[in-house]
């Protein structure tokens, strides 16, 4: 079974994206994370430090990226 952490890490390669890009995304969507608590996500399961990777945070993790690549939304526009 995939994980979110898995869904992370695989995005995070097929984008290139660093730590810091990461949480500049997720700042995009209002979410705000230290490289710490970040690095926990990309850890192995068996690791002490590791931390699975919770629905919200993925989700704001993909808000932040449409927000990066299609802008924000524009209030008035119609769904």
């Amino acid at each position: 079974m995939i994980t979110n952490n898995d869904i992370m890490k695989k995005l995070r390669v097929a984008l290139h994206l660093r730590d810091k890009d990461i949480i500049e995304i997720l700042k995009l969507a209002d979410f705000d994370i230290s490289e710490t608590e970040l690095s926990a996500f990309f850890r192995r399961e068996d690791h002490p430090n590791y931390r699975p990777c919770g629905d919200q945070l993925l989700r704001r993790f993909l808000d932040g990226l449409i927000v990066q690549y299609r802008g924000k939304r524009d209030p008035d526009e119609k769904v």
